[in-house]
């Protein structure tokens, strides 16, 4: 037998799959899981997966995250979906996040953060609620390999839902409705300028006829 055929890099080519990551988290209660140190007050999962929760096993060979070094074995290898992990803990702390890709793939090791959030960003909110911390991203794959590139089109990559649901909160929906928020705070800022700039000329006409 020969040598396998080259694997070619296919030119000008990109493919993104989506993904959502991120944790949830939860204040314990009277019952608390086995072994939970007692400084401990929440219970917290961080994830990685497909945007609709579909299989993403077949481009992801393993996730890796690397919790605060108080954690024993702070190195938690998944190597089979669903991407997640759950602990307990007291305190926020940066979560590293290493995406390896198959072996066919041939990409480099795909390295970011996620900030463990706990507590809410409203004060108000129930302490019992579950607390989330959500992010949608893309993963680009330029110019990947043409064997690569087969097992990519196998499995066409989801698009943004039209609606958001309690399970997918990011859709077209979501991200029109963050424009109009801008637009708005726009237009908001734009009327207060103004409405500093008429002040400011009256103060001048004041200033220029007491002179």
């Amino acid at each position: 037998m020969g040598p396998p055929p080259p694997n070619k890099r296919i030119k000008t080519i990109s493919v993104s799959r989506p993904v959502i990551y991120g944790n949830t988290a939860k204040k314990m209660g009277d019952v608390r899981p086995p072994n939970a140190p007692v400084e401990h007050t929440h219970v917290w999962t961080i994830f990685l997966k497909g945007l609709e929760n579909e299989d993403v096993s077949y481009y992801i060979k393993q996730v890796v995250f690397k919790l605060h070094d108080t954690y024993p074995n702070s190195t938690r290898i998944i190597t089979a979906p669903p991407f997640e992990l759950t602990e307990t803990g007291w305190g926020e702390f940066d979560i590293g996040i290493k995406i390896h890709f198959v072996d066919e793939a041939n990409e480099k090791v795909l390295n970011f953060y996620h900030r463990l959030r706990l507590h809410p960003y409203d004060m108000t909110q129930p302490s019992q609620e579950e607390i989330k911390s959500i992010f949608y991203d893309e993963i680009v794959f330029n110019e990947p390999n043409e064997r690569f590139f087969q097992t990519l089109m196998t499995k066409p990559g989801n698009l943004l839902p039209s609606n958001k649901t309690d399970s997918n909160p990011f859709s077209k929906q979501l991200e029109l409705e963050e424009i109009q928020r801008i637009d708005d705070g726009t237009k908001e800022v734009k009327r207060q300028i103004e409405e500093l700039q008429g002040q400011l000329e009256e103060k001048l006409k004041e200033e220029a006829a007491k002179k």
